[in-house]
């Protein structure tokens, strides 16, 4: 085999795996649920039940309400996203590449969430809201925008919930919910030589969309009035999403468990909450693409599937959290979270993951006792991480910051 089509199938490998996988890297997981959340770094979201929201976080918080609640919103996700110092090995030795620092791009996730209080017992509600996506665009650069390794990513997906809870006791309360996940993505990969023009499209897919099912189940513990503990678990199904050429992507999406704490300190205005999030990163082993006309080859490669391994690492979200309870008008709240990468021994340039700090802040302005406005902000911090595509083909170091903003109005009947 001549090192041309070494290096073809090196970069189909690359250009699979960084294509598909964006959606999902644990530096691009959204927590998109809530303005509320995004304020205090998500620190005790699955049991503080400050508004409908945190039916998202755990269907058991439901039981929590004994009013009709509503909340809706959205959150901006502004991404930076840098690569330099880059390489790609040539038969001579390894070339400087072009380094590029206007990757990221700009995502809007909206939310809404409906909690019904049936009755003393059981309550149900119905929501909508994104757990997963992102946007990158390497179409500033002449090399990168047709490269295995960069191109474009345009990912989203939206979670449609219905979900119930029911209070056993005055300290024990459970819920479940059922979620339907659309996943819908634009992704293109080429295949430029260096110092040559693109001459193979590896990927090129267009609005692909797909449905999967999961579920979610949640329990609250009530110490009493200010202390409560949290424990909710999230299965999430395979996407499968194809397009209108017949190409087809398989992505094993993760499940999830949360425990979480909030603690309002001796009737004072002053409450701590926490989380820690278990992300199930390991379940994502593989992915396969498929050209469902197996008469076409992909970058010269005969046939219509390929899979990759890879084999990325558990992840974990720790977060501590404050909020004032200022006035009756005035709700100040901050988190700091820390986040660890979904990466092991595989990384690519298209999907610059590192453990990350949050640093948030918001508050809430209260119109009424039922009525109130939420805004959050948060600073997420990446750092420089060294990446090897492919066994060495492409080698660079990568950089992935975000601020994340939240609005989000609030009201119970």
């Amino acid at each position: 085999m001549n090192k041309t089509r070494i290096l073809k199938r090196s970069l189909l490998a690359a250009a699979v795996i960084a294509s598909t996988s964006q959606a999902h890297a644990a530096g691009f997981q959204l927590n998109a649920q809530s303005a509320t959340g995004i304020g205090r770094a998500f620190a005790g979201d699955a049991v503080i039940a400050d508004n409908a929201s945190s039916m998202a976080r755990n269907p058991a918080t439901m039981a929590l309400f004994d009013k009709t609640s509503l909340s809706l919103g959205f959150e901006t996700i502004i991404t930076d996203i840098s690569v330099k110092d880059a390489q790609g090995l040539t038969p001579g030795g390894y070339t400087p590449l072009p380094g590029y620092d206007d990757v990221g791009g700009t995502s809007i996730a909206p939310n809404i969430h409906l909690i019904v209080p049936v009755n003393d017992k059981f309550a149900w509600g119905i929501n909508a809201y994104s757990n997963f996506g992102t946007s990158t665009d390497f179409s500033g650069s002449d090399y990168w925008n047709n490269s295995a390794f960069g191109g474009e990513t345009d990912i989203l997906s939206m979670n449609i919930g219905l979900s119930g809870s029911y209070r056993l006791n005055e300290q024990w309360s459970f819920g479940a919910g059922l979620d339907i996940i659309y996943g819908k993505g634009t992704i293109r990969r080429g295949a430029q030589e260096l110092g040559a023009p693109p001459a193979i499209q590896l990927v090129n897919i267009q609005d692909a969309d797909g449905w999967g099912v999961g579920f979610n189940v949640g329990t609250v513990y009530e110490l009493n009035e200010n202390n409560r503990f949290g424990l909710s678990y999230r299965y999430s199904p395979e996407i499968e999403a194809k397009d209108d050429y017949g190409q087809k992507l398989t992505l094993p999406l993760p499940d999830m468990a949360e425990f979480s704490g909030y603690h309002r300190i001796n009737e004072t205005a002053f409450a701590v909450h926490y989380s820690v999030q278990w992300i199930g990163w390991s379940a994502f082993d593989k992915i396969d693409f498929e050209n469902l006309d197996p008469t076409q080859s992909i970058a010269g490669i005969p046939g219509g599937s390929y899979s990759k391994p890879y084999e990325w690492q558990d992840g974990w979200h720790f977060a501590i959290g404050g909020t004032w309870y200022v006035n009756d008008k005035f709700t100040l709240r901050t988190g700091y979270m820390h986040d660890t990468s979904a990466q092991d021994e595989i990384t690519s340039i298209s999907v610059p993951d590192s453990d990350r700090n949050w640093i948030s802040a918001g508050a809430t302005y209260h119109f009424s006792d039922d009525s109130n406005m939420d805004f959050g902000i948060t600073y997420l911090i990446g750092s420089d991480e060294d990446v090897s595509e492919e066994g060495g083909v492409v080698l660079a170091t990568t950089r992935a910051d975000a601020i994340l903003v939240g609005l989000q109005y609030s009201h119970s009947f």
